[in-house]
């Protein structure tokens, strides 16, 4: 058993200790309304966790210069996760039952979202998923049921690796896939599962599964081994982190093919690591993008941009998205009960999101569009948009 597995089994058995303590606890009699924002703030994933906690907090300053919710102003109790599960539960154990948040919204890593999701289960604390795309987010794996406390604002992989798998055969026509995974992570191992199916469904054949581990620095073993297989394009689902040196020493071995990517690769960090010259003719799936002309979009990006003087990525849309979507949950609750939260939750119908139309399914998942992203000189450039 890993280490962090062994912190993170640690950690839930005192949760569930706690759990009958805390359930049906909830809520606050306080002057202010506690919302958890709970992030990889540090670690390997951290520019997305620092932008999804920009965008939800940027969303309740907002909320309250309108006067809040339920007559309150809205604090977010924001806490960092340190992009590792074992710490995911225990600051989601800490804002559940130390800091008594009603709910709490964040994190992007699949791993650290499952993590969390125990505690959200065990202390009915409702938890809003902002970029966790892996379906064991929110449906139990050993029990197949869904999970009565845990949501989120994203699409899943089983859309997005079909979505990664037709661009590269539809559009790209290429027949031809070596995958580089990250078995360390159950987002890319998930991803690359997904696009798999898809890919040989649709008539394309894997000549090569290659794994790698997080913090891996030489992928040139691998990529060599992959090369003498002349693939016509290399799927690598994994974080910025990594891609950027996997593509970088790609192109050092002499593999020109496209490489394709998910979500996770959503980054300023992916050009400083990967190189800009490198990074051309790579493609990633993701959930929005800044070329968005729709008028709440151009308004956003302009109030961000104010606010942090950044342009937003796609983690800090769903980051406010998902505060705001939360924010309408207490509303139509018209409770901070974390219980009739959940209801709210569960109810969720088009709500208006950057990212589009938002009604959370059966599943607490939200069947949202994807966009496809190019890299070009060192800049995302919007390449198309795919509905479920």
């Amino acid at each position: 058993m890993r280490k962090t597995s062994v912190k993170l089994v640690a950690v839930l058995t005192v949760v569930l200790l706690m759990a009958g303590v805390m359930a049906g606890c909830g809520g606050t009699a306080s002057n202010d309304i506690k919302i958890g924002v709970l992030n990889e703030m540090t670690g390997g994933n951290a520019t997305m966790g620092t932008s999804s906690a920009n965008g939800a907090r940027m969303a309740i300053k907002e909320a309250n210069a309108k006067g809040g919710v339920l007559g309150k102003q809205i604090t977010a109790v924001v806490a960092d996760n340190k992009s590792e599960p074992s710490e995911a539960a225990n600051a989601m154990t800490k804002l559940a039952t130390q800091d008594k948040v009603v709910a709490i919204t964040g994190m992007f890593a699949s791993s650290n979202a499952i993590a969390a999701s125990s505690v959200a289960e065990a202390t009915k604390v409702p938890l809003l998923a902002v970029g966790a795309t892996n379906p064991k987010v929110t449906v139990d794996e050993k029990t197949n049921k869904v999970k009565d406390y845990t949501f989120r604002v994203c699409f899943i992989d089983p859309f997005q690796g079909t979505v990664g798998a037709n661009f590269v055969l539809n559009s790209l026509n290429l027949k031809k896939a070596a995958i580089l995974v990250d078995n360390s992570s159950d987002y890319s191992k998930g991803l690359s599962t997904f696009f798999e199916e898809a890919f040989t469904k649709g008539g394309g054949v894997v000549l090569s599964k290659e794994a790698y581990l997080q913090k891996d620095q030489d992928f040139k073993t691998i990529l060599t081994k992959i090369k003498a297989l002349n693939p016509e394009v290399l799927y690598v689902p994994g974080y910025y982190e990594e891609v950027g040196k996997i593509v970088k020493q790609a192109r050092e071995l002499g593999i020109t093919v496209p490489i394709i990517g998910g979500d996770g690769w959503d980054s300023p960090k992916l050009i400083e690591i990967g190189t800009a010259a490198a990074l051309n003719n790579t493609y990633f799936t993701n959930h929005y993008s800044v070329d968005n002309t729709s008028p709440t979009s151009q308004a956003f990006v302009e109030a961000y941009k104010k606010e942090y003087g950044l342009v937003p990525d796609a983690l800090a849309v769903l980051g406010y998205d998902a505060a705001n979507l939360l924010i309408d949950a207490i509303k139509r609750a018209n409770s901070v009960e974390p219980a009739k939260i959940r209801e709210a939750l569960a109810a969720t119908k088009d709500f208006a999101a950057i990212t589009g139309a938002t009604t959370l399914n059966a599943t607490h998942d939200a069947e949202k569009n994807a966009v496809i992203i190019e890299m070009k000189d060192g800049k995302q450039v919007f390449k198309d948009t795919i509905k479920p």
